[in-house]
């Protein structure tokens, strides 16, 4: 009978440390999630030849593949009053 409780006391332990760990790790996710860059941190990351301003051979993912709809002036770059009214991207499930 004490061999029987030894196993069901480590059973109900595991399975304690098991759940807390998962509520801890999802509950972290959340407080991990980054703001949007802004036009400035996209500048200063980016502007490859440093004009100041956002070419699109100078950008990637999102901003890259949505340049046309994003450079509403057709002048070739991004400004700052374009990037703010640009459409946003499509969250992750």
């Amino acid at each position: 009978m004490n061999r029987n409780t030894f196993k069901t006391a480590v059973l109900v332990f595991g399975l304690a440390l098991f759940t807390s760990n998962m509520s801890f790790g999802q509950s972290r996710d959340k407080q991990d999630r980054k703001e949007p860059p802004t036009f400035k941190q996209l500048i200063k990351e980016m502007d490859a030849n440093e004009d100041g301003k956002l070419a699109k051979d100078e950008l990637k993912g999102p901003l890259k593949k949505d340049f046309a709809k994003i450079d509403t002036d057709e002048d070739g770059f991004i400004s700052e009053k374009e990037f703010k009214n640009a459409p946003k991207p499509e969250r992750r499930k």
